[in-house]
């Protein structure tokens, strides 16, 4: 009998939460963000359920390849663009769009030889400090750009660093007005905070990540009041009970020790399986549908909870980790990181299962 544990993937929620993009931001293109195998969800799995979108986004020159061998036909942005001229023939040749974030990149457009000219998108500097031009060389790169052979279009970028804080857009996005001012090219700002904000960030084209997957990029603002489902739902089962005494400890360390006599529920799940081992006691679990507290420290292949206030809970109760009724920001708060980590870092040893319209189709 197979260990009880899955990650469902709900391809009808991120075919919403793409609609709740739509809404929010009307009348732009939306890039779908997929990096890092569509944030753990699987990008051969999620493809479907993105057909609305006007294009995809990733890192991944491979993943881009293989999108177009699965014959996707619209729009792909490799958004840390390429690393060296050789890739430029792979890229025209497969119609990629690339970020172009540094002048070496400008210079290897300028010596390139392709097959067909490239959508460009140059990415500014605007306070982020990782990627992205300096406001000064903006007008010089963009001339050369619009000079170059191997350039079709432009277009304009950046990324915010504190979209999802009140007062966090207005210096960048002042900084990136400055450094784009009148060049006549369409504009890309949003990402997921952004787009919740749409209206105070603007722009042509948004790129959608943690909302598409259900997830909230803000420390206060929950998945469901920004109006977006979990997607993936990590499950198991109850595999044992345990019945502790006042003072008994429970697991490696002997992290948790109990006030009172009751009963303990032993989970199908640990860290190999990709749930965070620095969760906290009290990290929220459901099992049959209620909320009940991790009980000491996760290992490898099992968890503990405690069972109080479920006491119909047997061995083969459903467990949800994470997902449909319990957020996985939530789970990720009581682990000190953030639900984009969670999501993205599920076990090879999990299997998915894809649930369309109702149907569940396990995938081996």
């Amino acid at each position: 009998m197979a260990r009880p544990i899955f990650a469902q993937v709900n391809l009808a929620a991120l075919r919403r939460n793409l609609g709740e993009v739509r809404a929010r931001a009307p009348e732009t293109q939306v890039f779908a963000v997929v990096k890092a195998d569509a944030y753990g969800h699987g990008l051969d799995r999620v493809l479907p359920a993105l057909a609305d979108a006007d294009g995809l986004a990733l890192l991944e020159l491979d993943a881009a390849v293989r999108l177009r061998t699965l014959h996707y036909t619209r729009r792909i942005l490799l958004l840390e663009g390429f690393f060296e001229e050789a890739e430029l023939p792979e890229i025209a040749g497969r119609r990629l769009a690339t970020v172009v974030h540094h002048e070496d990149q400008v210079r290897m457009l300028e010596t390139a030889q392709l097959s067909r000219p490239l959508e460009i998108f140059l990415k500014i500097n605007s306070g982020m400090n990782r990627l992205g031009v300096r406001h000064a060389d903006v007008a010089g790169l963009v001339e050369r750009l619009t000079q170059c052979d191997a350039v079709a279009t432009i277009r304009l970028m950046t990324h915010f660093a504190r979209a999802e804080e009140p007062e966090g857009l207005q210096e960048q996005r002042a900084a990136f007005d400055a450094a784009c001012a009148g060049l006549p090219y369409l504009r890309s700002l949003a990402n997921s905070a952004g787009v919740v904000r749409f209206r105070d960030v603007g722009g042509d084209i948004v790129r959608p990540g943690i909302m598409l997957y259900g997830a909230t990029p803000f420390p206060h603002d929950s998945a469901e009041q920004i109006g977006v489902q979990p997607v993936m739902t990590l499950r198991s089962e109850i595999i044992a009970i345990q019945d502790l005494a006042e003072g008994d400890s429970v697991g490696y360390g002997a992290t948790y020790r109990s006030t009172a006599p009751h009963r303990l529920g032993v989970v199908a799940c640990g860290y190999a399986d990709g749930y965070p081992r620095q969760a906290r006691n009290g990290t929220p679990v459901l099992v049959c549908g209620k909320r009940v507290r991790l009980a000491g420290r996760v290992s490898m292949d099992m968890l503990t909870v405690d069972l109080t206030d479920v006491p119909e809970a047997r061995v083969g109760s459903p467990v949800v980790l994470w997902g449909e009724g319990l957020p996985v920001d939530d789970v990720a708060y009581m682990a000190g990181t953030v639900g984009y980590e969670l999501l993205c870092a599920v076990a090879p040893r999990v299997p998915f299962v894809v649930s369309n319209l109702g149907r569940l189709d396990l995938e081996l």
